[in-house]
């Protein structure tokens, strides 16, 4: 079975999520969005980090979230155990994020990138294997301890 990939926005990052989106079904990705299903401007950004990493922690998929900055999404996903959420708003950051730290959500800043920026990221940061190397496992497993795993 392959790998799902869970999608969730705010109204702030609506509109690229589901450019997004579309450009991941192409690719022959499953995909999964979580919402919301439609722009809204008065809807709560944690509502779809909390389900987004709610599922990636279930089912050991990846998860990427967008709304205006990334940050507020990553605070939430990160309240969720077993969730290693990262604000990437360049390559350098996913790449690093998957290698070191094996993130399992991406968390991008609709209101900074472009939709071509973004896919540059996700791709990375989708194709980018976790390095496995004896210090990244020893890291993990101490924020793994604290969460009480």
């Amino acid at each position: 079975m392959r790998e799902k990939i869970f999608l969730g926005a705010d109204h702030a990052g609506f509109a690229l999520k589901e450019k997004i989106k579309t450009k991941l079904q192409e690719q022959g990705l499953v995909v999964e969005d979580l919402g919301n299903d439609h722009w809204d401007p008065a809807d709560d950004f944690p509502d779809f980090a909390f389900a987004v990493a709610e599922r990636v922690a279930q089912e050991k998929g990846r998860g990427i979230l967008f709304c205006a900055s990334g940050v507020g999404m990553c605070i939430a996903a990160n309240k969720v155990r077993g969730i290693r959420a990262v604000n990437a708003s360049n390559r350098w950051l996913a790449l690093h994020s998957r290698r070191d730290d094996n993130t399992n959500i991406l968390c991008l800043p609709a209101a900074q990138l472009t939709e071509k920026e973004a896919a540059a990221i996700i791709n990375l940061w989708l194709k980018t294997p976790f390095s496995k190397e004896k210090r990244f496992r020893r890291r993990l497993k101490k924020i793994e301890q604290r969460e009480g795993k």
